[in-house]
């Protein structure tokens, strides 16, 4: 049981891994090529504004938003 579970944490973990390159890299590819249909923008969408609404929306909540951004960054770093 403990070597099924071992096995679906790395799985997890190694998804995890490959969405926060995946953000990276579209963040990278908004701020080089823009977010225009006709510079690939309808690929990888404009990751930068999602990015800054989520961040704007979790500090116009208060303490909700910083005990929500707590838990997010203390996920990530497990």
């Amino acid at each position: 049981m403990d070597n099924v579970l071992g096995t679906l944490k790395g799985l997890i973990r190694d998804v995890t891994e490959v969405g926060i390159y995946l953000l990276a890299l579209g963040v990278v590819a908004g701020v080089l090529f823009g977010t225009g249909a006709d510079a690939g923008g309808a690929f990888y969408g404009d990751v930068v504004k999602n990015i800054t609404g989520l961040v704007s929306s979790l500090g116009g909540q208060g303490l909700t938003g910083l005990l929500s951004l707590a838990v997010i960054l203390y996920l990530f770093k497990r």
